[in-house]
Formats: structure tokens, C-alpha cells, sequence
């Protein structure tokens, strides 16, 4: 036995055959993990192209417009040949007759009964919309809904049989560098499918409710309200925009995530129209600084700025409360708490954490209706007085009748006006200017100079590094922390 030990452990004839081994050993393991990356990848789209294509549809539009009419054909939105024929239009054309107008999109079938999905800008105004198959059958459409917040349209078409479908996946699990097919009709050449990947995740573009999945596939004009499949044959976005200097496809396209249409599509399907959850505050992000003056541990949540009627002020909220948390959901951002609002059923009561004097307190809220209140104006402040003072690098002002005029301010308004501010001071870099009003220091109304001068102390007394003043401009609110520092 001893021997066997030591000729194993000693260089000699059985060395050569280990190393040879192990050699072999390594390769192969090199071998597998240089495969990975190709296993990963599909090596054929098609099987799940022959899937998922009879639910896509192309979509085309007409409409009745200010313009020319004339012989030749009137060539289709994003079509190759429509600088041409605008041009031959103009010129043999000069009167400025209505004529009719056509432009293409894409869809797809969520339903055998004939619910099509598309976007709002595709159909936005049409008199006429025919949805056409990739066998080439051709249905008139009719529109069941449109939300251009999220830019999503509902068409229903009647068909004599069941027609062929997809389903809505779950966007949320979709993770950037994840393979996605985007299908559709564009440039007016029929049904095309391009293949990328999911670049980036929750971009937000304009909207309210953006939620939007970056990806490299190409989409180009006409591919507007067609699909974003992942690789289950699911549809996780539907394309709407694209990031380019020339109009075509950079690389750079942007798909609204299905977790978002699904929930406006059903409110569609049931009520023909949104219901929107609403709490009823203007609110801003928090900063750090702003954070610091108030004493709360990290820069989170939502500030609330202003607290018309609405549910929030019958349910106790304040000016100048943090939202922490909405129906059990921590808010980190106002984008965020925007979204969740939304999305809760209006008339559901809710628990509401806010972080107010050091402290949170619980609310309790019941949601109105966001569309029901968007047309209600949003009163101003408070009420007046005369003297003018510098601070903090702001030449301030009580209020006058001749301000309140210049200023357009209603009658409640009250605070100090900003007369002048100085270039090198920190209120001019945090976007201070001439004519804001200052309402509140401290998260506490001024009436006075002096007040505002309290404040600073009060903050310097605390060991608090920054002040909180609540600015208000052309009637918008917004909080600005500035550094209270001898």
C-alpha cells in the first residue's frame, strides 16, 4: 500500500496520464462554458414566428382632411412612396379640397371573438379603420375604447369563425437581456418580424403612466400598436415609439409593458373608458437636502406640495406630509405613487403612511376618480401685508395690492414675494427667481420677513443644516431646501 501511495504522489510514470487527464478535463469544461452563450441562443425564430403571426393584423386608417384631391392612388402613412405622390398631389392638385387620407399600424388579437389591441395615435380621428389579416382577410373595425395616456386603443371586428389569439405575459418578469420578437406592419410593407433584445426596463418617455421596455428589435413607422413577444410567445409591450434623428430605427424603440395595457384594456372591455384611481395632491420628489431639513432618515417617498379638496384633505392630509407608503406598498418616488394610485380601484379605502413633525402617521383615504377631478382647478394659497428685507441672498417682500395684481394672485394668496435674487448665492442655483412667492419656511405659513427670519433661527437651534421653503410659481408649488449654515 505504501508504494501505491507514493507512486501516486510522486513524479513518475503515472504523472504524464494525471496531467493528460486533467488536461482533458479543463478543455471540456472550457468547451462547455464557451457554449453557454450559443445555447442561449435560439437558433431559428421561425416556429415561434408561425406561432404567433395569424393574431398579428395590419391596420389601416382613413380620414377626411383639408387638402387636395386628384387622380393617382392615395398611398398609405409610411409607405415608401409617400413624398412622392404628396409631391405629385400638390402640384396637380393646388385648390385645397378636402380629400382622403389613409395611414397604417399595426395590432393583435387578444380574443377569438374579435378584441384587437393597437395605439391610440393609429386610429386617433379616423372615420374608417379596416383590419387586415396576414391571409389577406379584411375586416371594418370598430373602436370600444381609446386611453391616449398610455396611447392604447380597443377595436372589436365581427368574424364568422374564432379568430386566432394572443395573451398578454408578464412584463414585470421581463429582464433586460432577454430575447424579444417585435411584429408588425412597418413602412407599409406588410407583416415583418425583428428580433432583439430587451435593453432597459421602466423607461419613462411623457406620460403619466409610462412604463415602457427598451429594445433593440427594429420597429419603424407602421409598427406603432404591434406586439413585443418574449420567447414564450407572450406579448410583454406594445410598440409605440422610437428614439431616432432621421425617423428610422436606430436601435432604439420603445414598447408600452403589458402589465400596464392589461389593466387598461380590461377597463376598456367593461366600461369603454379608464377609471383611474385619485388621491388627490400635487406632490414632488424628494432630495436629499430636503430630506435632511425635515428630519427624515433617506430620500424617499413623495412630498406632498398641495392638498385641494379632494379625498387626501377629507381624509387629514397636510402640506408639506411625506408619502411613505400606499395600501401597503412602499412609495420611493412620486412616479411610483402615481402609478399605484392609478391603479387602485377608485372608491376602495386605503391606508396612507406619512411622515409628519418627526414622526409617521396613518390615514385613512378613500379614492376618488381621476378623470372625474383632472378638470378641476386647483386653488392657490392663503392671505397679505407691505416691507422689504434681504435674506439668504433673496430680496424678499410682504405682500402689496399692486403685487398681488402683477402677480395675478388671488385674494387667499399670502407669503413673501421674491423682488430680486442674487446670482452667487445658493436660492439662484436651486432656481429661485424674481416673482416666485414663498409660502411657507419650515413647513410653517409666512406672513412676515421676521417670520421667515424665525424660521432660519429655529432651524440653526435644531441642528438642522437645511431650511425647507415652499415656493410657489405661476400658481405651481414646489418645495426648494436651502442650507441654513452661518
Amino acid at each position: 500500500m505504501r508504494h501505491h501511495v507514493t507512486a501516486l504522489t510522486r513524479d513518475d510514470d503515472m504523472a504524464p496520464t494525471l496531467r493528460l487527464f486533467w488536461g482533458m478535463f479543463l478543455g471540456l469544461v472550457a468547451a462547455m462554458a464557451l457554449a453557454l452563450p450559443a445555447a442561449a441562443r435560439p437558433g431559428s425564430f421561425a416556429d415561434l414566428a408561425d406561432k404567433i403571426s395569424p393574431a398579428v393584423v395590419n391596420i389601416t386608417t382613413s380620414t377626411m382632411v383639408a387638402g387636395q384631391t386628384g387622380p393617382g392612388p392615395i398611398v398609405p402613412e409610411g409607405s415608401p412612396f409617400e413624398d412622392f405622390f404628396r409631391q405629385f398631389q400638390d402640384r396637380n392638385n393646388p385648390e385645397g379640397r378636402p380629400r382622403r387620407r389613409s395611414a397604417l399600424g399595426s395590432g393583435f388579437v387578444i380574443s377569438e371573438d374579435g378584441f384587437i389591441v393597437t395605439n391610440n395615435h393609429v386610429i386617433d380621428g379616423a372615420d374608417e379603420i379596416d383590419v387586415e389579416f396576414q391571409d389577406g382577410e379584411t375586416f371594418a373595425a370598430e373602436v370600444m375604447g381609446t386611453d391616449p395616456k398610455t396611447d392604447i386603443a380597443l377595436l372589436k371586428v365581427k368574424a364568422d369563425q374564432p379568430l386566432p389569439f394572443v395573451t398578454f405575459g408578464d412584463s414585470d418578469t421581463a429582464r433586460v437581456g432577454d430575447w424579444v420578437l417585435a411584429v408588425g406592419n412597418p413602412l407599409g410593407q406588410g407583416f415583418s418580424v425583428s428580433a432583439g433584445i430587451v435593453s432597459a426596463r421602466n423607461r419613462a418617455l411623457s406620460g403619466t403612466y409610462d412604463d415602457y421596455i427598451q429594445t433593440d428589435a427594429a420597429i419603424n413607422r407602421g409598427n406603432s400598436g404591434g406586439p413585443l413577444f418574449n420567447m414564450d410567445g407572450k406579448v410583454v409591450g406594445v410598440n409605440t415609439a422610437i428614439l431616432s434623428p432621421n425617423g428610422g430605427s436606430i436601435g432604439i424603440g420603445f414598447s408600452m409593458a403589458s402589465n400596464v395595457v392589461g389593466r387598461v384594456i380590461d377597463q376598456l372591455k367593461e366600461f369603454g373608458e379608464t377609471r383611474r384611481g385619485w388621491l388627490g395632491v400635487r406632490i414632488q420628489n424628494v432630495t436629499d437636502d430636503m430630506a435632511e431639513a425635515m428630519g427624515l432618515e433617506a430620500a424617499r417617498g413623495a412630498l406632498v406640495t398641495d392638498v385641494p379638496e379632494g379625498p387626501a384633505r377629507e381624509a387629514g392630509m397636510k402640506q408639506g406630509d411625506v408619502i411613505l407608503s400606499f395600501d401597503g406598498r412602499e412609495v420611493t418616488d412620486t412616479r411610483e405613487l402615481v402609478r399605484v394610485v392609478g391603479n387602485t380601484k377608485v372608491g376602495k379605502t386605503v391606508r396612507v403612511v406619512v411622515f409628519r413633525d418627526d414622526g409617521t402617521t396613518t390615514l385613512k383615504v378613500t379614492l376618488g376618480r381621476r378623470e372625474e377631478a383632472e378638470a378641476a382647478a386647483i386653488p392657490a394659497a392663503q392671505p397679505s401685508e407691505p416691507v422689504q428685507d434681504s435674506v439668504m441672498g433673496l430680496t424678499l417682500s410682504t405682500l402689496t395690492e399692486d403685487l398681488r395684481r402683477q402677480l395675478e394672485l388671488g385674494d387667499r394668496a399670502n407669503g413673501l414675494v421674491v423682488m430680486d435674487v442674487d446670482p452667487a448665492s445658493q436660492a439662484y442655483e436651486k432656481g429661485l427667481r424674481a416673482g416666485d412667492l414663498i409660502t411657507e419656511a419650515g413647513q410653517q405659513t409666512l406672513m412676515t420677513i421676521t417670520d421667515f427670519e424665525n424660521r432660519i433661527e429655529a432651524a440653526r437651534e435644531a441642528g438642522r443644516k437645511s431650511l425647507l421653503l415652499l415656493v410657489r410659481r405661476g400658481g405651481e408649488p414646489r418645495f426648494v431646501a436651502l442650507s441654513v449654515a452661518e
